[in-house]
């Protein structure tokens, strides 16, 4: 094993690999709070739910709440943070159907950054989670089987309900996470589904959340700063299944323009802020080496 038992920082690309004996305590601290953190968020949301069911048909408030706990998991992270930058959504306006790319678990308390309610379309092993996947149901996320026609055809009509309601629905259109951080191909869901309703497509990038998790093991070791950037909206009103593809395809285009610039699956950016190769990384795959 090289580099993990050494501060290791770089000045080109900002990236920090913590020592490790310090690594390891401030895992254990990661560890902890994030599992307070479900459990307690858990509890208050289920008060919440029972308080607000009545009259909160969408779970606005119980799901927004939901959202900010989840915000705390970067919160109290001192190895994690957030950014967020781009467009502002206008008091009124929406809903919209939001997709973003996927790189890392991370990117679910990064989004929940973003100042609005909206439910997210999840895989349903994640509702099967003890304590997270219950407050999942409880705000009214919506859950899909992946490969599953009839899963899938009910999972858009409940899209459609929330939609219909002055709801905005949040997908990750690559259907997984990326594998090996770049942007994988984008499925047909969000879009056929903002054919069919006329909703417009809210593009959101997520760049630097790739290293945030540690893959095979317990020890968070780098210093990851999550950057989101919200796009502009993008009108689907008038358009019909022959513009699928097209739709698709700019929709991509325009978070993958984002992602780049956004310095990709960097960790943090430079100190100068300019970004000379957001595909060379040096550090960061040395510490498994």
């Amino acid at each position: 094993m090289v580099a993990l038992g050494r501060l290791l920082f770089l000045s080109n690309s900002s990236i920090w690999i913590l020592p490790t004996v310090k690594a390891k305590l401030v895992s254990l601290w990661n560890w902890f709070e994030i599992t307070t953190i479900v459990l307690v968020s858990t509890v208050l949301v289920a008060i919440l739910f029972v308080l607000t069911a009545p009259f909160d048909r969408v779970r606005r408030i119980v799901g927004r709440f939901f959202r900010i706990c989840g915000t705390m998991l970067i919160r109290l992270n001192p190895l994690w943070s957030a950014k967020v930058t781009g467009w502002k959504m206008p008091r009124g306006s929406g809903p919209f159907i939001v997709v973003a790319n996927h790189q890392s678990i991370a990117d679910i308390p990064a989004i929940s950054y973003l100042p609005w309610e909206m439910k997210w379309v999840s895989k349903e092993s994640n509702f099967k989670v003890p304590a997270f996947g219950w407050a999942m149901s409880m705000v009214g996320d919506v859950r899909l089987r992946r490969g599953e026609k009839e899963s899938a055809k009910s999972a858009m009509t409940k899209c459609k309900w929330y939609l219909d309601r002055g709801m905005s629905v949040m997908l990750f259109p690559e259907g997984t996470r990326s594998a090996d951080g770049e942007i994988k191909p984008f499925k047909d869901g969000a879009f056929r589904l903002a054919i069919e309703t006329g909703y417009p497509i809210l593009p959101v990038a997520v760049a630097g959340t790739r290293h945030a998790i540690p893959k095979n093991s317990w020890v968070f070791g780098v210093k990851c700063q999550a950057r989101v950037e919200v796009l502009r909206p993008i009108e689907t009103k008038g358009l019909t299944m022959d513009d699928l593809e097209s739709l698709k395809q700019r929709t991509r285009s325009e978070i993958s323009d984002a992602f780049e610039r956004l310095g990709k699956w960097m960790p943090t950016l430079p100190q100068d802020g300019v970004i000379k190769d957001a595909n060379a990384v040096p550090g960061v795959e040395a510490k498994t080496a």
